[in-house]
């Protein structure tokens, strides 16, 4: 791959373009695939000693912190390789993978099958439909399967989540580092996240494809910046108005090198984060406190590694999504077993 990336970078000639060109298309759509498949960049670094924790001791969590329980028993998907899941008004029950989207009954009964010409990235429903990414483009598809509009082509992109305004819809793009609007029609409206000094915008690190993003009731966007351990405010044309989350070894934190992985948020305004590696699923308020636990690895029945995952070649296993319910329920998509499970407040 650095060989190729040398030869690409130092083309100048006609010929060199061509040949640029064509390995382009080769390479990005190769290497596209692959992180879709394998969920990670390898980029090899050493692990600090701050990290050198027993890792059975942090995948303990005090059971006076998890504030949620499991309801029922875990939704089989039967997927192969599921990669998102959403919830909509009624309860009906969405999860994405393996070219195709499931629909499941609120009671968690499989009742239909939405074939797709690509393996989904993203999923949202919104509105009465389903807005679905496939790798560089959205797709729109009725309930019952119809296929409605296809827009967004974006070369060489990696569409991970969708979040659908009133007139809006925005896009996470992991390879690009940036979330694109769009207006209803798939037309670009712009690029959020950019690095800008003059507006305090850092700009997203992304080092792993999981990059989430959703719209809260106070009409600010909220996208995961997992790189940097915290979710972020922004309007929608793009000013970045405040921040929450920090790295920490400790449950109030954020570990590893990029977690949040996905985000979902209660009716009451709760924020509910998934993290990977060190599998947990829990609960903040706007400001960034920490409310509860709703689950860890033993809860989730978690069968793959447990490890603190300071470069994302340590974390080369399959994480979580989550979405909720008007009602207040939790669910958390497991894709290394793709099944989903239930959560609820204990009262």
């Amino acid at each position: 791959m650095r060989q190729l990336l040398k030869k690409m970078r130092f083309a100048k000639t006609n010929s060199g373009l061509l040949a640029l060109l064509l390995a382009l298309g080769a390479f990005g759509a190769g290497f596209i695939a692959y992180l879709i498949l394998d969920r990670a960049f390898f980029v090899k670094k050493k692990v600090p000693a701050a990290y050198e924790y027993p890792i059975e001791q942090l995948a303990v969590i005090d059971p006076g912190l998890i504030v949620c329980r499991q309801v029922g028993s875990p939704i089989e998907t039967g997927l192969q390789r599921a990669s998102a899941v959403d919830v909509d008004a009624q309860g009906i029950l969405y999860a994405a993978g393996d070219e195709k989207i499931l629909v499941f009954s609120s009671s968690g009964r499989k009742e239909k099958e939405i074939i797709l010409p690509a393996m989904p990235t993203a999923l949202k429903t919104a509105e009465g439909l389903l807005y679905t990414a496939l790798t560089e483009r959205i797709e729109l598809y009725s309930p019952q399967g119809e296929q409605l509009a296809v827009w967004a082509n974006i070369p060489a992109a990696l569409l991970t989540s969708i979040a659908v305004g009133r007139e809006d819809v925005f896009a996470a793009d992991a390879l690009h580092k940036v979330v694109r609007r769009f207006d209803k029609q798939g037309n670009p409206l712009g690029l959020i996240g950019q690095k800008d000094a003059e507006r305090g915008i850092e700009g997203f690190v992304v080092p792993s494809p999981y990059f989430d993003i959703l719209i809260a009731p106070d009409g600010l966007l909220r996208v995961v910046n997992p790189g940097r351990q915290r979710v972020e405010a922004y309007t929608f044309d793009g000013h970045l108005e405040w921040h929450w989350g920090s790295p920490s070894m400790g449950i109030e934190g954020f570990c590893g090198c990029c977690n949040p992985v996905a985000l979902a948020m209660l009716p009451d305004g709760t924020f509910v984060t998934a993290e990977k590696g060190l599998v947990r699923v829990k609960l903040y308020d706007d400001e960034g406190n920490l409310l509860g636990v709703v689950a860890g690895p033993r809860q989730l029945g978690w069968q793959a590694p447990i490890r603190v995952c300071e470069g994302p070649q340590d974390c080369q296993v399959r994480g979580l999504d989550v979405a909720a319910d008007p009602q207040g329920r939790i669910y958390v998509l497991e894709q290394v077993r793709n099944t989903i499970l239930v959560f609820e407040k204990i009262q």
